[in-house]
């Protein structure tokens, strides 16, 4: 549940990104009769990154706390994330409005010379009292047990449900999803609200959440078809090079740039 140290990541990748059914080549009539092909346009593609650690990340429960930013090692984690990212066309980059995840979106959006936009449906579950305290301790209430047995019946004392923070977290990334669409976007936010839009988007019911491991800065990639959502990385911190479109067709410079370098 709460946000954990790093853990070992992998890697779900599909080779390519599927073409949208909706928008499948097809003939079209050029203006000497010839049947000219519209090439197939791209899923929306949504990247879902966590934030690098803090001082409190694997030892306390940090919630919305504020003033806790990024240690250096945090904030290596943010650029190497960001130079992962570098060679895919994203289009915008948001974040939680909470500094350790603002931190690290200014490292994604950086080599695209984007501007971070604030999403706040994305923000940290809201743990209440539960906010700031050792992970150890609240391992031994019985609050704790239902929040790993059985997360969508789990209510913070003075928070949120785990079943809201699941709607809202949804509820705001289908609407980035609607507003970019065939764009890539990455956004930045936390183990909790990430899991549980994985467990959403893959079918996962939430009682099953805590089955999913979200590491600091590793990246999750979703793409969005008329009629479905693939899962294409999930929790990775190798390399994307299989994401990067590649170059168009008619790109007559490409065989003269290899020849050259032969």
């Amino acid at each position: 549940m709460p946000e954990t140290g790093n853990g070992a990541s992998r890697s779900d990748a599909a080779a390519n990104p599927q073409v949208d059914s909706s928008d499948e080549s097809h003939a079209q009539t050029d203006t000497d009769g010839a049947a000219a092909v519209t090439p197939p346009r791209a899923p929306t593609r949504l990247v879902l990154v966590r934030h690098g650690v803090t001082v409190q990340t694997g030892g306390m429960l940090s919630g919305r706390l504020p003033g806790i930013d990024l240690t250096d090692e945090g904030v290596a984690q943010a650029r190497r994330a960001g130079e992962r990212l570098a060679a895919l066309p994203v289009a915008k980059v948001y974040a939680s409005p909470i500094e350790r995840t603002m931190q690290t979106a200014a490292e994604v959006a950086r080599p695209h010379g984007l501007e971070v936009a604030v999403c706040d449906g994305v923000i940290e579950a809201e743990y209440g009292e539960w906010s700031g305290q050792k992970l150890s301790d609240l391992a031994k209430t019985d609050e704790w047990k239902v929040v790993q047995a059985a997360p969508s019946r789990a209510s913070f004392p003075g928070g949120e449900s785990l079943r809201e923070m699941q709607a809202r977290v949804v509820a705001a990334l289908d609407a980035l999803v609607a507003a970019h669409r065939h764009e890539t976007i990455v956004v930045v936010s936390h183990a909790d609200p990430i899991k549980a839009a994985i467990a959403h988007y893959t079918g996962v019911h939430l009682d099953l959440f805590q089955r999913l491991h979200v590491s600091p800065a590793s990246i999750t990639v979703f793409d969005f078809h008329p009629f479905g959502v693939m899962l294409v990385k999930y929790n990775d911190s190798g390399t994307l090079d299989e994401l990067v479109p590649p170059p168009p067709a008619n790109d007559a410079s490409a065989p003269a740039e290899a020849a050259t370098d032969a």
